[in-house]
């Protein structure tokens, strides 16, 4: 499996090179040069398969050549065998054909932890065969930060670096990353925005030379093996309503784009999709260009549902790929008119497209509160805000009451007190046992200006476990 740029001038890499790369060197995102796509009679014949067999057959075409499958069988066992419930992804009934595909079982409570336990555990495999110690750098706006660390906090070759917008993520969000401790962990809260860590993140891949040689590796979901891991949920959760005999809906509560980039894979490459739903809060991007074809920044305003506080979606720039039959420096000129004016629109016929599968919605923080109110009143459930918004999303945008309807659960309730009190549900969740003394637990974060060079000479001086590079 060949990897390309979606700017169309970087190198083809293979899975090994694309895992440490992160963005390509033209400043794009890599995707398969060919997809795999499955038949329907072997989508079929994976019902019933335990989570990380599943996730073998998903992913095998990706890492072929690069990883023998026994000992990439074991990493996904590995991967999946940390997660609290035995279905790893169960699914939860809110009514006749609507359902909440729960992605929170793993040990930081969000839907990040398939892809970053999976990450970690790959970094760890292919460095040790390298002899090579690396740099992770990464932005979080709420639940990426904790899941790379937990995944990755035993990498002998890793020093990680997670910075957070200063005060925008929840208390539990910044415990789950502030408190686990090691010489190779870094927490930087940065005075600024998400979209400010994203970008000094993207900056800092464009010139390593602060690095002193040493490679600088991604956990956004810029990097490939994210997306890749998040394609196995769609198939696991289409299998157990009759897939592929027939088809399912999404509605996907998304910031950057990157958790239903992975659904329209899990379509192209054979999965009977029939609509993605694009669910997401005041910073709508997204919702602007679906509903309107207007992709254009905005004010950034911080919301009851932290993870979803972005107003320049990454991922995004993979799908623009495929409208635009996969043509690089038209994804090029794309992206430097964004960058000089702050905004976009495509050609009708490829926003057309797009519309055949995709709709959205943008949610505000009071009908998120009611949407959770509304939801447990009827069922008992109770919803974390952003999977709230992914109801109130499916509800609004469905196109058929025949197909089903399922929505990503991306995080545990608990990690979003604020929202559970304003919705006025008279229930305070409880954390699980694994994290019942984090409120106890010692912290350790930076707190630095929203400026590049200072973020970039505190990652030289303390990387290498604590020792200057």
């Amino acid at each position: 499996m060949r990897y390309i740029s979606t700017r169309g001038q970087a190198p083809a890499l293979n899975f090994e090179d694309v895992l440490l790369a992160g963005l390509a060197t033209d400043g794009g995102l890599y995707v398969p040069e060919n997809l795999p796509r499955f038949t329907q009679e072997e989508i079929a014949s994976w019902a019933g398969l335990p989570y990380h067999e599943l996730a073998f057959r998903v992913m095998r075409p990706f890492v072929t050549g690069s990883i023998p499958d026994a000992d990439f069988k074991q990493i996904l066992e590995d991967t999946y065998g940390v997660f609290e419930h035995s279905a790893v992804a169960p699914l939860r009934q809110l009514n006749g054909n609507e359902w909440v595909l729960e992605l929170f079982h793993g040990p930081t409570l969000a839907f990040k932890d398939f892809a970053l336990q999976l990450l970690g555990r790959l970094l760890d495999y292919v460095l040790a065969k390298r002899n090579e110690r690396v740099v992770i750098m990464g932005a979080t706006s709420g639940d990426t930060g904790s899941a790379a660390i937990e995944g990755c906090k035993a990498c002998d070759n890793v020093d990680i670096f997670i910075m957070h917008p200063h005060n925008r993520v929840s208390e539990v969000q910044r415990r789950q990353m502030t408190t686990i401790l090691g010489d190779n962990i870094h927490n930087i809260a940065i005075e600024g925005n998400f979209d400010d860590c994203q970008e000094m993140v993207k900056a800092s891949f464009a010139d390593q030379g602060f690095l002193k040689g040493t490679r600088l590796v991604a956990v956004n979901s810029i990097n490939w093996a994210r997306i890749m891991a998040q394609i196995v949920y769609y198939f696991h959760a289409a299998l157990q309503l009759g897939g592929p005999a027939r088809s399912v809906a999404f509605s996907v509560p998304t910031g950057n784009f990157g958790d239903i980039f992975a659904g329209y894979l899990a379509r192209n490459m054979g999965l009977p999709v029939s609509q993605l739903i694009v669910a997401t809060n005041r910073n709508d991007i997204l919702h602007r260009f679906m509903s309107g074809n207007q992709y254009a920044k905005g004010e950034l305003y911080p919301t009851l549902t932290p993870s979803m506080d972005i107003m320049v979606s990454s991922n995004f720039e993979r799908l623009l790929f495929d409208l635009h039959g996969r043509n690089g420096p038209s994804i090029a000129a794309l992206m430097t008119e964004f960058r000089q004016t702050g905004g976009f629109t495509v050609e009708d016929d490829r926003w057309t497209e797009a519309r055949k599968l995709f709709d959205s919605l943008a949610v505000s923080d009071e009908q998120t509160c009611q949407t959770i109110a509304e939801v447990y009143a009827a069922t008992g459930e109770l919803l974390d805000p952003h999977t709230a918004i992914g109801v109130r999303a499916g509800r609004e945008c469905r196109r058929s009451l025949s197909v089903p309807m399922v929505v990503l659960g991306t995080a545990h309730p608990v990690k979003f007190p604020e929202a559970i009190e304003k919705s006025a549900v008279n229930l305070s969740p409880a954390l699980p046992a694994h994290l019942a003394d984090l409120f106890e637990r010692d912290e350790r974060c930076t707190v630095l200006a929203n400026d590049l060079a200072t973020v970039q000479q505190f990652v030289a001086a303390h990387g290498n476990r604590g020792k200057p590079l």
